[in-house]
């Protein structure tokens, strides 16, 4: 099985980046956890789209998740909502509108977070709901992983180091996968 998580975050010392590594730690036998990347994706403009056609990060990442059994999308939370950036991503991997069918329809998807803040990402993960629902995806909700005050739980190399946020992203990876087994069980 193979999973792809995109970090919503171009930050190089990024918590949900960080959150991405450890969960690639976490993944049960059998799942491997891929690093998609936004880094590149450039502003959506359509005259762009038009004249010049997709860029080649948009590609290339619309083409990683396409071949996947699921998505997870580790995102950030900006003032209560979700990055600018990673939205944009996400804009751009719907173009043209033609492709979302093979990039997201019915794929499982699911969203985790880790913020400085008291609340985790618990806004900007209810912000990608409505996103998901157009796009036509498969939530899953049989979990909810979000690190609040990450500063805490993240060492100065970008390590997971409290313990407890690590045995709930394993439970959350775990409980994710099993969950594309089955989404792709049913549909054969």
């Amino acid at each position: 099985m193979r999973l792809v998580g995109v970090s919503g975050s171009l930050r190089a010392a990024s918590y949900n980046s960080a959150l991405l590594r450890a969960a690639q730690e976490s993944t049960p036998d059998g799942v491997e956890l891929v690093e998609g990347s936004i880094r590149g994706v450039p502003l959506y403009d359509g005259d762009v789209e038009r004249d010049q056609g997709l860029p080649e990060a948009v590609v290339a990442l619309k083409d990683l998740i396409a071949d996947c059994d699921g998505l997870l999308l580790f995102t950030p939370e900006y003032n209560n909502g979700m990055p600018g950036v990673f939205k944009n991503a996400i804009d751009w991997l719907s173009r043209p509108a033609s492709d979302i069918d093979r990039v997201f329809g019915g794929r499982p998807v699911a969203v985790l977070g880790a913020s400085p803040g008291p609340f985790g990402t618990v806004m900007s993960q209810a912000a990608w709901l409505p996103v998901l629902r157009t796009l036509g995806t498969a939530p899953w909700f049989g979990g909810r992983m979000l690190v609040p005050h990450a500063g805490a739980a993240f060492d100065a190399e970008g390590r997971l180091v409290d313990e407890e946020a690590r045995r709930r992203l394993t439970r959350f990876i775990t409980g994710f996968a099993e969950h594309c087994r089955t989404a792709a069980a049913s549909r054969t």
